[in-house]
């Protein structure tokens, strides 16, 4: 996968954990929230035939209000079924219902996506809570990860994707044994068992490429070697062996058994290292932002104005986000008719920078204020940047959110910020033009 598809990936894991998160924290009117999961090759008609029957039982609720409630609800599913003639490749979710704001007011929620990898649940419910639970164990399981079981008797290939397991290929191959059975030379039998391997580990590694190499990229995050004799160290030494899966190996494990079961006792073996993928990754990532720092090379920025500023010159590389980064880009008009754009927290106290400094008032909104996550989401790709998500759960990314704000990126070449000077008389970072926030 190039890195392009990879971060493309990331963003819509984002905002998949980002509306999970709202789905997740929002309470219903009474039992007005609907869970609807459908699974892969469900059938569209029985979901609607059983909503109907649904919408009967609710008939009889005694409370008026919740009544109402729960059947308007029921009726929003059925239309959103409607939009759908089967069922998408990876399962449809459908999360409908009435919640209150965090003012109390009422609210509607109407969402149906399709899940970015296939879901194996099924399930309604309505209840005063939406149930993303199946979902979000998907986003903790999000990468695919490919095996490799090889030892003297044959060969499997599969992949682990959350808990779901799937052989991809496997086959038998008949060795010649250490001693032969005598008519010819040792010698020769030596070689030609040689040979023999040679050839197998040969047909393993092109098997590899044909099953864990999509249009010249790898389609697995990582790989797992497994057996029970050399056989799988003479694989991943080998010359045969391509050099794009081998930087994706990740553990060679020693299993007991061929095939399936060697593949459940290699998942076990592994189970560690895979886990500890995405982290040590991360890791890498901000330790690499850190080095600049600690080498003072000039080819980093921290902090929104920087950063904006860096991005606006095509000079960061990668920019580094927290995931959880809340600040909000909002875009005013002052008296002037100028566009000015102004970054705050949510609940800002401080309503100095809203203000038009010329007129002493407040500017007015000239667009929908939008986070300042999914801005970069949206625009990254402009600025010739790649786009790194991160948490704050290794030690490493929790100095970068503290320390640094949880914005920042590593430069493609030096720039001299002080140098740059502010275009704007007020140095608080929050404020700035457009000329200076990375738009034209």
């Amino acid at each position: 996968m190039s890195s392009a598809e990879e971060t493309d990936q990331a963003i819509e894991i984002w905002r998949y954990r980002k509306l999970l998160t709202m789905l997740a924290n929002s309470r219903g009117a009474g039992t007005s929230c609907i869970t609807l999961i459908l699974p892969p090759r469900s059938q569209i008609s029985q979901a609607s035939n059983m909503l109907t029957t649904e919408y009967g039982t609710a008939s009889n609720i005694k409370s008026r209000v919740n009544r109402l409630s729960v059947l308007s609800a029921i009726t929003s599913t059925q239309q959103k079924l409607k939009l759908y003639n089967r069922v998408p490749d990876n399962g449809l979710c459908v999360f409908v219902g009435t919640v209150l704001n965090d003012e109390g007011k009422e609210k509607k929620i109407s969402f149906a996506l399709e899940p970015f990898k296939p879901i194996n649940t099924s399930l309604y419910m309505c209840d005063s809570r939406f149930h993303v639970e199946a979902l979000e164990e998907l986003l903790e399981n999000d990468s695919k990860w490919g095996f490799i079981i090889i030892d003297g008797n044959g060969s499997l290939f599969g992949t682990l994707s959350g808990n779901t397991r799937e052989v991809v290929h496997k086959f038998t191959v008949d060795l010649p044994k250490k001693h032969g059975r005598g008519g010819q030379s040792a010698l020769r039998f030596s070689r030609l068992r040689e040979e023999a391997r040679r050839n197998y580990v040969r047909k393993v590694a092109e098997l590899a490429v044909q099953h864990f190499i999509t249009a010249d990229k790898v389609n697995v995050a990582g790989l797992v070697l497994a057996g029970s004799a050399e056989l799988k160290t003479d694989l991943s030494g080998s010359d045969l062996f391509d050099p794009r899966l081998l930087a994706k190996v990740v553990k060679v494990v020693d299993v007991s058994y061929g095939g399936e079961n060697g593949f459940n006792q290699a998942i076990e073996l592994a189970a560690d290292s895979l886990a500890n993928v995405k982290f040590v990754q991360e890791k890498k990532l901000i330790q690499k932002y850190f080095d600049e720092i600690a080498l003072d090379t000039g080819k980093y920025c921290f902090g929104i104005q920087d950063t904006l500023k860096a991005l606006d010159m095509g000079a960061v590389e990668t920019l580094i986000v927290w995931e959880n980064l809340d600040i909000i880009r909002n875009t005013l008009r002052n008296a002037a008719g100028e566009e000015i754009i102004v970054f705050a927290s949510p609940g800002e106290k401080d309503r100095e920078k809203f203000m038009d400094k010329a007129t002493g008032t407040e500017m007015e909104s000239a667009a929908e204020p939008q986070p300042l996550l999914e801005w970069f989401a949206e625009n990254y790709k402009d600025f010739g940047a790649t786009l790194e998500f991160v948490t704050n759960k290794s030690q490493e990314g929790s100095q970068f959110v503290k320390g640094f704000g949880g914005i920042g990126g590593i430069l493609r070449y030096k720039v001299d910020f002080a140098d740059l000077g502010d275009q704007d008389d007020d140095d608080d970072e929050f404020y700035g033009s457009d000329e200076d926030s990375g738009e034209s």
